[in-house]
């Protein structure tokens, strides 16, 4: 644990050679310290313990010097500070984002928070805007040179540093050394206090079922060859643990966590297609265990840049196929989400979130993932709202969000109307939802006053892809409640013969009452509706409709089809009939019926080259079928 470090030892004790005014004691260190002081702490697990531990053992042991006077002032990056709670007797602490520790202090009004992307920080601290006097920072052993690495807390260390009058180092050999513009050399520190003690540990909570379920669903958006960036918690590392089978990812973020390192190791992160700075992967901080320091120890595979670079949106968006994935609290119908705060309650902060998700929208092939728990509050309360609550933060506007996903699926927005975001977003509600969220939909007129609801829980196991015998890719799943535009779509390619064919009439119109009458007032338990869909980059084409519904004697089902006539005889009708005949197969159903133009020979050709035994009766020119199964 950092002992494999020490080699670096023989380099500090040249370097008190240098500079013996550098090495004083702890009360030398700190007795310039005065009231009302604006103090810059390093944050995150770079957080230097023993100097917050000094410094409030100073202030506890001279309280006359702070009786009735201004409190000091601690300044910190805010993600995940560990040492609020021993800085509030004669502290008085700010932070840019708001981590778990600091949560209730802020809330109560004993602690400031400011909003504001971290890319701007610190160029506020340079300016300025946010003076600071001392700044308490950790660092690894000096080289030959006199140079020593900031580690894993980069950030904005640099720019607190640049316009402090005070700079106290802690030189720690667990510290480890990290490539990347992370070095200071021995000259702009006032004061060295060296000790070693082992980096505080970033310990998420285990990922549970429904976080591993959207992992799930967004490593089917994360395409080889992408550059990532994740943020933390249980929902990131679920993500990350389900891109093992990914090639040749990229990584740029303000975070590097141990599930990225994991992905280091096994060589699904290489960077090797990265347009800026390939094969390197790139972080501001890290938020880790031991064993992740360990890696990150000289290896030349890895660089931490100050954050002002890392969240920079032109950087970001000069990066090919940069996915930004990012966590919300809560979203409405239309779009809004926030990631900032839960009505008035201050939760967490803008950070770098809108940094990334705005800077991958403008990427060559960049796209952003918006993901969240479907509920809160153990299921109580639905996170998909009608409006945000009174009082919330808007972290990201209705044209920032592309892919939505909870563990129920997930809805693409960008592009879409108000209807189409409201239903595409009902669509992967927590089910018990659903109907209140239908409910209120309409009441604001965000969707159709007639609007149908599906039955029974959309089972996303039913989703399956199959190729077909000419090569096709086609992805199969059960029918949604946003899916009317795509059917809409689908009816209107086909031509006036297929659809004479599909309902011996010859209506030909398709307007909203009929498509939700015929394929969205279903009742999953009792009949059917199946997609054929060709996934195009950011969009479904469907190109081949089935359905079934379940006879009165439960023994069998009535049966209907069609396909595109510009993908027929592609092996789309051989692959739907047989994902029909799958599903049907499921719930009992030994046969189905149906009625057929004695013109339409290629269903009946279908159900011959299926296997099928039919059993057909001509009533003038039309076919009634059975066949079993």
């Amino acid at each position: 644990m950092g002992a494999k470090w020490r080699i670096g030892e023989h380099n500090l004790e040249d370097l008190r050679s240098s500079y013996p005014e550098k090495f004083v004691t702890e009360k030398e260190a700190f007795q310039r310290l005065r009231a009302g002081d604006r103090i810059f702490v390093g944050t995150g697990c770079g957080e230097p313990q023993h100097l917050i531990d000094i410094i409030v053992e100073y202030v506890d042991t001279h309280p006359q010097l702070y009786q009735h006077a201004p409190p000091l002032q601690v300044w910190t990056l805010g993600v995940v500070p560990y040492a609020p709670k021993r800085l509030q007797q004669h502290f008085h602490h700010h932070c840019f984002f708001i981590g778990q520790s600091i949560r209730e202090v802020v809330n109560k009004g004993q602690a400031d928070y400011t909003p504001v992307f971290l890319n701007e920080v610190p160029a506020l601290l340079r300016n300025r805007n946010f003076p600071v006097d001392i700044v308490l920072v950790q660092t690894s052993l000096p080289d030959e040179q006199g140079y020593l690495s900031l580690g894993i807390s980069v950030d904005v260390m640099k720019a607190a540093m640049e316009k402090a009058s005070l700079v106290i180092a802690q030189v720690n050999s667990y510290m480890p050394r990290v490539h990347g513009e992370t070095f200071i050399h021995a000259r702009d520190v006032n004061f060295f206090l060296p000790y070693n003690e082992p980096l505080l540990e970033y310990k998420p909570d285990y990922p549970d079922g429904v976080a591993r379920q959207i992992g799930q669903y967004v490593a089917r958006l994360v395409q080889d060859g992408d550059t990532i960036q994740v943020g933390y918690g249980s929902i990131p590392d679920a993500i990350l643990n389900n891109l093992y089978d990914k090639k040749n990812l990229g990584f740029h973020s303000e975070l590097l966590t141990d599930g990225i390192v994991e992905l280091m190791k096994r060589g699904v992160i290489n960077n090797s297609r990265k347009t800026l700075n390939p094969g390197k992967s790139v972080a501001a901080f890290c938020l880790g265990n031991q064993q992740t320091y360990d890696y990150l120890h000289n290896n030349p595979a890895i660089e931490f840049r100050p954050i002002d670079y890392t969240n920079n949106l032109q950087n970001i968006a000069r990066i090919n196929n940069m996915t930004a994935i990012n966590s919300a609290l809560e979203i409405d119908l239309t779009g809004q989400a926030t990631s900032d705060s839960i009505g008035t309650f201050f939760y967490s902060g803008i950070g770098g979130h809108a940094n990334f998700m705005r800077g991958a929208v403008v990427a060559p092939g960049g796209k952003t993932i918006l993901v969240l728990q479907s509920t809160a509050k153990h299921g109580e309360v639905s996170r998909i709202v009608p409006h945000l609550q009174s009082g919330a933060g808007v972290t990201l506007t209705r044209g920032d969000v592309q892919y939505v996903v909870t563990e129920y699926g997930t809805a693409y927005l960008h592009g879409k109307n108000i209807r189409e975001r409201a239903m595409s977003l009902i669509a992967i509600a927590h089910p018990r939802f659903r109907p209140w969220l239908i409910e209120q939909a309409k009441k604001h007129s965000y969707i159709y006053p007639d609007q149908v609801f599906i039955e029974g829980e959309y089972l996303d196991a039913l989703e399956i892809c199959r190729t077909s015998k000419k090569g096709l890719r086609i992805f199969f799943r059960p029918v949604k409640i946003n899916d009317e535009p795509l059917i809409k779509d689908f009816f209107y390619a086909l031509s006036n013969k297929s659809l004479y064919r599909r309902f011996i009439s010859f209506r030909q119109d398709m307007p909203h009452e009929r498509l939700q009458e015929q394929f969205l007032k279903i009742d999953y338990t009792k009949e059917m509706v199946v997609l054929a869909i060709i996934e195009k980059e950011n969009y479904e084409i469907v190109v081949g409709i089935g359905q079934y519904a379940l006879n009165d004697n439960l023994m069998t089902a009535e049966l209907a089809l069609a396909v595109r006539d510009d993908y027929q005889r592609q092996g789309i009708g051989t692959e739907l009939l047989s994902y029909l005949t799958f599903l049907s197969a499921r719930q009992g159903v030994l046969g189905f019926t149906g009625e057929a133009l004695t013109e339409n020979r290629p269903i009946f050709n279908l159900f011959a080259n299926s296997g099928f035994n039919i059993d057909k009766h001509r009533d003038g020119g039309i076919y009634s079928f059975k066949i079993s199964l």
